[in-house]
């Protein structure tokens, strides 16, 4: 049975979509999954074992291009038994009707009726998580899902590693790696303040690790502003790779980290998947809908009344979700996490 994934848009989605990955070969151990993505999705499509092939969809999000959309659907024709969607918009679903493919299944969503044929009515009180809305297209309507829920695991090539550390001189052996992911595509309302980054990156350097940034070019002044909060000797422990690393290089050089501390954002979902120790910094938004899925995890909020308001910006103005969650709620999540473990050289004082 082959299957045709219609993958999402984003980072962190594309990192839970695979808990469908992971369903469809229960259900079916040699059926073959191929995911028609964005190409920046592909390094994440290929560290998942349950993808056969990520192919490569060429229109940026939100671009209709009719004719791009049939002549990719004509050249599926035939090779599909069952297209499965995650975008709910009307686009996504040009491309398997085009193709022909038989079932075509997916949420309800902006008038896909006759496009897909077997469309599914959301109730979001039975699948409050994401991963539960994904999970439950691999099974028949109202069917339960597995427990425990399956939690992305991203697959490493000692090799890829190897050669990412060598392209930046990074070193692994000798101290412990503090990995901060300080950016959001979302927006502002997702951003801890950097000057908090940097009081976290101070206390563990101070204990005897190394910190390393990572995040697009977006993120890359935000990793230099955390840096200039540092008094030099310690400014110089901190590596700004946002921005100069592809997304395969981040992901193969986060899997070296001893912990990570960030946003809430793709590379959170990143992190979890690489069962790395993760303190997740969430402000505007809930863990409640899409929260890391890992075994070691710890979740800082402040809670404050307007907190979650889902909002890009503060409506306020003062970002107070953000701004009044201290640095010490984080450095004492990491010490649960993962303790104080020592360098093998001295500490910076």
């Amino acid at each position: 049975m082959n299957i045709l994934i219609i993958g999402p848009s984003w980072v962190g989605d594309m990192v839970m979509a695979q808990t469908l990955f992971m369903c469809l070969k229960q259900q079916h151990p040699d059926c073959n999954i191929d995911v028609l993505a964005p190409d920046w999705s592909r390094p994440i499509l290929q560290r998942m074992p349950e993808v056969r092939h990520a192919l490569s969809f060429p229109l940026g999000h939100g671009v209709l291009d009719l004719a791009a959309r049939r002549k990719i659907g004509r050249q599926l024709r035939g090779q599909y038994e069952q297209a499965i969607l995650l975008p709910n918009s009307l686009k996504s679903a040009l491309t398997p009707f085009f193709a022909g493919i038989p079932l075509r299944t997916g949420w309800k969503g902006e008038m896909r009726y006759g496009l897909l044929n077997d469309l599914r009515i959301l109730d979001k009180q039975r699948y409050p998580l994401m991963i539960e809305r994904f999970m439950a297209l691999a099974y028949p309507p109202a069917a339960p899902l597995p427990q425990p829920y399956p939690r992305p695991h991203l697959q490493i090539d000692p090799a890829q590693r190897d050669e990412a550390l060598a392209a930046f001189a990074l070193q692994v052996a000798d101290r412990p790696i503090l990995a901060l992911c300080p950016g959001a595509e979302f927006g502002d309302s997702k951003r801890w303040p950097a000057q908090h980054y940097a009081q976290v990156a101070e206390e563990k350097i101070r204990q005897g690790w190394q910190v390393w940034i990572f995040g697009s070019k977006n993120d890359h002044a935000d990793g230099e502003d955390i840096r200039q909060f540092l008094i030099p000797g310690l400014r110089e422990e901190v590596y700004n790779l946002a921005g100069e690393t592809s997304l395969a290089q981040a992901i193969d050089l986060m899997s070296c980290a001893t912990a990570v501390v960030s946003n809430d954002s793709g590379l959170m979902h990143v992190a979890a998947a690489l069962a790395l120790p993760l303190v997740a910094v969430y402000g505007s938004t809930s863990p409640e809908f899409t929260p890391p899925l890992a075994e070691q995890v710890a979740i800082v909020r402040t809670g404050i009344d307007c907190s979650p308001c889902f909002e890009r910006t503060c409506r306020y103005g003062h970002y107070d979700c953000l701004r009044l969650l201290k640095p010490q709620q984080v450095i004492d999540a990491l010490v649960d996490l993962v303790g104080t473990p020592l360098s093998l050289q001295e500490p910076v004082i």
